[in-house]
């Protein structure tokens, strides 16, 4: 049978054991000494209500709804260091969010699932395997079933989701996910055809304001009671997702990534990530030596490393000098280079012509035409 209590009491309770004793508990730990105290209650005090929106408010202010939500515990739960879906994710659902406890005692665990941690506020300490890194403001952490892991938060006003899915999931819901050629779908791919090895995949979102709001409402769905409830959780996950997979290559970083023979997708790093991109930098983030890297990247596309990132980078420039009025040096600037001049030589060396000469031959004429520009008393073809 459950025992419920809000998130607000749980997590006083669990403050205020760490200041009075200098200790800190489990989740399991404080549920089970909260129920031998009779702080539980046998009633779910209050459900959501089914048309609450959350987006748009302060981190104070949700702070504030969360504190509200229910927990619903089983006293009975002996902690361990191997968590399971039933341990955890309600029964049904698929999704299951919550607003990670402050002051919990550290205790590396392994889970079936996926967990993913984002840090809205603050920061939290992660603990993987043997290494121990500071997640800060913006920075999400996608942690792989069977990996030796822990986040723990040490203050009063950190904030940080723990998003739990479903490893399942992963094959029906989100397949489409799963199918695309790209990085994050390769690091769901590789885990649910059977590669269990400790694995995380961390980037920074710069923009936290966009990734709160998609939380804070699949989060709102998860405890609400109604028919619609998962499938609303699951398709807010479905824009999470497509957000990371439209924006992950910036900032991508891997635990452990073992690349195969998929050399798409290196191709595909690469294009991503041309500006800034050494061969060094490549081959130490897919995990092969610079001879053998470079050799690959011959035989697959012809041309050496410096060849392709240059033609990359010219093929953007191209673009912009034809569809954008771009100063030269902005282009130069935004393509990898360094200074306009060293990129105006690079340029008239393929092209014959300086980036300049280009913009007058291959712009088209209808670029300059400003639609609200007088002449002669008539405005955008109005006669005044």
């Amino acid at each position: 049978m459950p025992y419920y209590i809000t998130y607000g009491e749980f997590q006083r309770h669990l403050k205020d054991y760490y200041i009075r004793t200098g200790n800190r508990m489990q989740f399991p730990e404080m549920t089970d000494y909260l129920y031998r105290k009779g702080l539980l209650s046998e009633t779910c005090p209050h459900e959501i209500p089914a048309n609450k929106m959350f987006a748009e408010m302060s981190d104070t202010e949700f702070d504030e709804i969360v504190d509200s939500f229910v927990l619903a515990l089983d006293p009975n739960h002996a902690i361990s260091s191997t968590v399971t879906e039933p341990d955890i994710i309600p029964f049904a659902r698929d999704v299951y969010i919550i607003r990670h406890p402050r002051y919990t005692r550290p205790y590396k665990h392994t889970h079936n699932y996926f967990e993913i941690d984002f840090v809205a506020s603050g920061e939290c300490q992660l603990s993987f395997e043997n290494e121990k890194r500071t997640l800060k403001a913006g920075e999400l952490c996608i942690i792989a079933p069977s990996s030796l892991h822990d986040v723990i938060i040490n203050d009063a006003t950190s904030l940080v989701f723990c998003i739990m899915i479903r490893k399942s999931t992963f094959n029906t819901t989100f397949f489409s996910l799963t199918s695309q050629k790209n990085l994050l779908s390769y690091f769901f791919r590789t885990i649910l055809q059977g590669n269990s090895h400790s694995n995380y995949l961390l980037f920074y979102s710069n923009d936290i304001q966009w990734m709160k709001h998609i939380i804070r409402n699949a989060m709102g769905e998860c405890y609400k009671k109604d028919s619609f409830s998962n499938d609303n959780a699951i398709n807010w996950m479905h824009l999470f997702f497509s957000y990371l997979l439209r924006n992950y290559s910036k900032t991508i970083q891997f635990y452990n990534y073992q690349m195969g023979t998929d050399f798409s997708l290196i191709l595909q790093y690469i294009q991503h990530n041309y500006q800034t991109l050494t061969l060094s930098s490549l081959a130490d983030f897919f995990h092969y030596s610079e001879p053998h890297l470079s050799t690959l990247i011959k035989q697959n596309t012809g041309c050496s490393f410096t060849t392709l990132i240059k033609q990359l980078r010219l093929a953007d420039a191209v673009s912009y000098l034809k569809n954008t009025h771009m100063k030269v040096s902005e282009i130069a600037e935004c393509v990898g280079y360094n200074s306009a001049d060293h990129f105006s030589r690079v340029f008239r060396s393929s092209y014959k012509m300086s980036p300049q000469e280009y913009r007058k031959v291959y712009q088209s004429p209808e670029d300059h035409f400003q639609p609200f520009l007088e002449n002669d008393g008539i405005v955008d073809g109005i006669i005044y």
